[in-house]
């Protein structure tokens, strides 16, 4: 914390441009929703709008993607490392892993933000690209080495002064299997950084650039002070989880299903800090489940933040983690080093290690903590010819599962939870946008844990695949770890995937990579319920009549496990 600038600005000038900044990335996410061409980012908002500091420090993050919460930061600091001076109109783009990213098809656009020539800092869009190239169509194969995950670019100036590096784009578009809809959703991202660009000029204008780079400073600091004060008022105490993946979709010869590995976990919770230990976690696998290092790290706060700030009263920024460490083995699936593939780990590690704090901190906590989510993303991607327009298409979609069940609450049917908070694409939209039909999409009867506050449902999704034979890929955990429940409430349902043939076979496709499926065939989803909170028995029966009666649980399960004789 900043000691020396902590009482400069006056408490009503403070908090009118606090409230500003965030209200800039706010609407950073509003232009980039009414801007973009994908349905992946108009309507499903897989992105998340940040401003930041000269230092590339987090200033603000509008309301988009926990998961992003630890790894944007590194984004803009590969910037500044890598260019280390800017001129007006420059515009960046990026997306290594290794160097500030979290996986490829994330794309970070980076704009230096400037008032009268003076350098404010910078704004910054991540945007999920459905496509960044590789050999399967969605960028989701299951690969050993990062290379072959799709097109890998490090910090690279795309406009110069305003002015288009036209080899650099001429590279991106050549690599992409749709790229007049990755350049409209690109072009969106630039859009939205020069409207926070913008709101930061206006506010420097009004209060001076010494005055707003005092309050950015600040605001960050305001942040730290509210999360240890948090903090310090929870009870002292340390414990651990231990929990494992279901494998990292490579199958060695003569093998008939992936391996599994193992993540460990210690925290330590003492006066105003909090620390975070994955030693003993197994080394990096040969498939894409490794995370980096600020992945593992966006995984943890999202959970600290849930636990310390259920009310959401501090702002999200880098001032929030200055007092939570994350420690990791070098090489590990949730500390990789290159060249180690990660696409999958970004969204399913960081899901994984954020349920896994809860169950660490439960020991100590159990007021606070709740019983694990879906714990997946279950995603699902599709790409080949459209036969309506000759066009190639490339679809990407994350289905909802399960909200764990709360200590005083009920879990949530069929929502993002965790480190997720991506919407649902209508049927609608997908359906027009893509040579599919989706034939259900419901809640999945009893998926959601018993306890005396269930578990949320999850949901069952079937897509007919229309007109040619289409490449797909999925990614999905929770297929052989239940979704944990606690203080005695029941597992969720785990995942479960099938692909039927025109003619009625079913298959069973591994939980994550590549496949065909035949023209008119289905791919079924169920995704996972989530954990119920507290022992079954005392479960109110009239909330478990309910129940019954929307669906959420059958007269058999019922029987089961609530003990209901009728």
């Amino acid at each position: 914390m900043n000691d020396a600038t902590a009482i400069r600005t006056d408490a009503a000038t403070f908090e009118v441009v606090k409230n500003a900044l965030y209200a800039a990335a706010e609407e950073m996410k509003i232009v980039l929703a009414k801007t973009a061409y994908s349905p992946l980012l108009k309507v499903a908002g897989d992105y998340s709008c940040g401003l930041f500091d000269a230092d590339g420090e987090m200033i603000a993050q509008g309301p988009d993607l926990p998961i992003h919460l630890g790894s944007m930061p590194d984004a803009v600091k590969a910037v500044i490392q890598a260019f280390g001076t800017f001129e007006e109109g420059d515009v960046f783009i990026h997306n290594d892993p290794y160097f500030g990213g979290s996986h490829l098809p994330d794309v970070n656009i980076v704009s230096p933000s400037f008032h009268k020539g003076d350098l404010l800092g910078f704004a910054c869009v991540r945007a999920h690209w459905p496509d960044i190239g590789s050999a399967t169509p969605g960028s989701y194969g299951a690969v050993t080495e990062v290379f072959g995950e799709g097109l890998r670019l490090p910090p690279i100036r795309l406009y110069e002064a305003g002015v288009l590096n036209q080899g650099v784009d001429a590279i991106i578009f050549t690599n992409v299997r749709t790229p007049d809809e990755r350049r409209g959703d690109m072009n969106a991202q630039i859009a939205a950084n020069r409207r926070g660009s913008a709101r930061l000029s206006e506010l420097a204008e009004k209060y001076g650039v010494d005055t707003l780079r005092r309050i950015m400073v600040e605001v960050m600091d305001y942040s730290e002070i509210m999360m240890r004060k948090f903090l310090a008022e929870l009870p002292d105490g340390e414990g651990s989880f231990e929990d494992f993946c279901d494998g990292d979709g490579i199958l060695e010869p003569g093998e008939e299903d992936d391996e599994t590995f193992t993540i460990r976990m210690h925290a330590i919770k003492s006066g105003d800090t909090l620390a975070v230990d994955f030693t003993g976690s197994d080394p990096q696998v040969a498939g894409p489940m490794n995370a980096p290092l600020s992945v593992t790290a966006s995984g943890i706060y999202t959970a600290v933040k849930m636990v310390v700030d259920p009310n959401g009263m501090i702002p999200p920024n880098s001032g929030c983690w200055r007092a939570i460490t994350v420690t990791a083995p070098e090489a590990s699936v949730v500390n990789a080093s290159f060249p180690a593939p990660v696409v999958y780990a970004n969204h399913e590690m960081s899901h994984r290690v954020s349920d896994m704090l809860f169950g660490a901190l439960y020991s100590f906590l159990p007021e606070r903590v709740m019983a694990c989510s879906q714990g997946t993303s279950s995603v699902l991607t599709l790409g080949g010819i459209d036969y309506r327009s000759g066009e190639p298409y490339v679809s990407y979609e994350s289905i909802k599962g399960g909200f764990g069940a709360r200590p005083t609450k009920d879990g949530i049917n069929c929502v993002a939870a965790g480190i997720s908070n991506m919407m649902n694409t209508p049927i609608e939209v997908l359906e027009m946008s893509f040579p599919v039909r989706v034939e259900e999409y419901s809640v999945l009867t009893d998926s959601g844990g018993a306890g005396q506050f269930r578990g949320g449902c999850g949901a069952r999704r079937v897509w007919r695949v229309l007109g040619n034979v289409t490449r797909g890929a999925v990614c999905c955990e929770r297929s052989k770890s239940p979704p944990f429940g606690l203080a005695g409430g029941q597992a969720g349902s785990p995942m479960r995937i099938s692909l039927e043939d025109p003619d009625g076979g079913i298959r069973h496709p591994l939980s994550k990579g590549a496949f065909t499926v035949p023209a008119d065939g289905r791919i079924v989803f169920e995704v996972p319920g989530s954990g119920g909170y507290g022992p079954a028995s005392e479960r109110d029966p009239a909330s478990l009549a309910d129940d019954l009666k929307n669906g959420y649980v059958s007269e058999e399960a019922a029987r089961r496990d609530y003990g209901i004789k009728s």
